[in-house]
């Protein structure tokens, strides 16, 4: 996991808005090798699985199964894309990133489908909103969900002190129950300490503000609906620390610097919890964790899945319903900060413990809250690139000064013109 991690939406949608999200449909020989082979080969990302389990799992199945695995560096979708489409040396298990899902689903036949080979029987120790992201209209689910992200509200107990603010997480979680509670507490903040801010940007408010709702850009009969309500109250609730002063406007180059001295909070995924520690050990023991404001949205998470051509799907099914089972899931989180999408693991040791570097906070206590209500909301394929425009224009605002009205109907423009050419009505 890398400090990437953090700006994933953001990126992803800029890529897509670039490049647009259909899987090219090349070729369709195998990866070398025949159905019921003895070689299996797994592809993922660094950060994307336990490194600890993956090994293990190459001892455990290894009477049965050689299991070579490959971390691969640089654009993951891109290079699985490409291969998919060569239809050569395609990895008989493979990572998709959550952000990448909605993307893939209109190629499901590049796919197995899971709940041939024993996925349906297992999809209740998963929630069951993660495991609707990958899946079709029509019940294909092409993905094994590895993990989640549950966002809360991150802040500084020392800084709220200091500040004369509230410092206990249930105290704070009260005080910040809707985005004007919120708001409302970061002017008290800067103005009892000047030059300290209460969020590092307003997309990062934007991107919270969409998730905690049951509609996004597109809806389920792909008809483009980023102008309505919905959408404009985010935006909305997105400018608001920008006209209120409490915004650092701060960016993935700044964001090191800046997290150790003049940010109060921080609205992310529970996996963002090592995004902090790792930018500011020093911090150590001075952050907390709450419910966010309004209530939780979802960022990240991913899933493994079987292409086609993969030599042995039984085994191969076997090896990530082992390595994705809730026991290593909740190792995942111990060795990586991995976020289990089974709720089973969240009561386990290696869950529950104090965590020092929050205070000895239990942070599962509101993570694990978190997950089982996040709402189940439909991303079409052409989400990400929708949304592009709505996160340039916002950081349009901070960078340039652009007139918030001005931006938003900049975005809405240049969303429909995506969203056309991505196909939507």
């Amino acid at each position: 996991m890398d400090l990437s991690r953090r700006g994933f939406l953001q990126a992803a949608a800029l890529t897509a808005a670039a490049s647009g999200l259909t899987v090219a449909c090349g070729g369709s020989s195998g990866s070398g090798g025949t159905k019921n082979g003895k070689n299996l080969t797994l592809w993922y990302w660094g950060g994307a699985l336990s490194d600890k389990v993956v090994a293990e799992a190459k001892t455990h199945f290894g009477s049965q199964i050689k299991l070579t695995t490959a971390s691969i560096g640089g654009d993951f979708k891109q290079k699985l894309t490409t291969t998919i489409a060569a239809g050569a040396s395609v990895p008989d298990i493979t990572g998709i990133k959550g952000e990448d899902m909605a993307s893939f689903l209109p190629n499901a036949s590049r796919f197995l489908d899971l709940n041939d080979l024993g996925f349906k029987k297992i999809s209740s120790q998963y929630l069951d909103w993660k495991t609707k992201l990958a899946q079709t209209e029509d019940g294909r689910q092409i993905g094994f969900p590895i993990d989640i992200g549950p966002t809360a509200l991150f802040y500084r107990e020392d800084l709220f002190g200091k500040a004369g603010l509230p410092t206990d997480p249930d105290k704070v979680a009260a005080a910040v129950k809707t985005w004007d509670d919120y708001f409302a507490l970061g002017s008290e903040l800067t103005k009892a300490l000047p030059g300290v801010f209460l969020v590092n940007n307003i997309s990062s408010v934007f991107n919270i503000a969409v998730g905690q709702g049951t509609k996004r850009f597109i809806d389920k009969n792909n008809h483009f609906i980023g102008d309505q309500d919905h959408i404009r109250a985010a935006w909305t609730t997105a400018v608001r620390p920008y006209t209120l002063g409490i915004d650092a406007k701060i960016n993935d180059n700044s964001w090191n610097a800046a997290i150790g001295k003049s940010l109060a909070t921080e609205l992310g995924a529970a996996w963002h919890a090592l995004d902090i520690e790792q930018a500011a050990p020093h911090t150590k023991g001075k952050w907390r964790v709450c419910a966010n404001p309004v209530g939780p949205s979802n960022q990240g998470g991913s899933y493994l899945a079987l292409p086609k051509q993969c030599r042995n799907p039984e085994e191969a099914f076997k090896i990530i319903s082992w390595i994705l089972s809730p026991t290593n899931d909740a190792r995942g989180f111990t060795d990586a900060a991995i976020f289990p999408a089974a709720p089973a693991a969240y009561a386990m040791p290696a869950m529950t413990g104090a965590d020092a570097f929050f205070g000895g906070q239990k942070i599962i206590d509101v993570f694990g809250p978190a997950a089982k209500t996040i709402p189940d909301s439909y991303e079409a394929p052409a989400d990400a690139a929708v949304m592009a425009p709505y996160l340039a224009e916002l950081t349009s605002i901070e960078a340039k000064g652009k007139k918030p009205d001005d931006a938003w109907k900049d975005a809405v423009s240049q969303a429909k013109q995506i969203a056309r050419r991505q196909g939507v009505n």
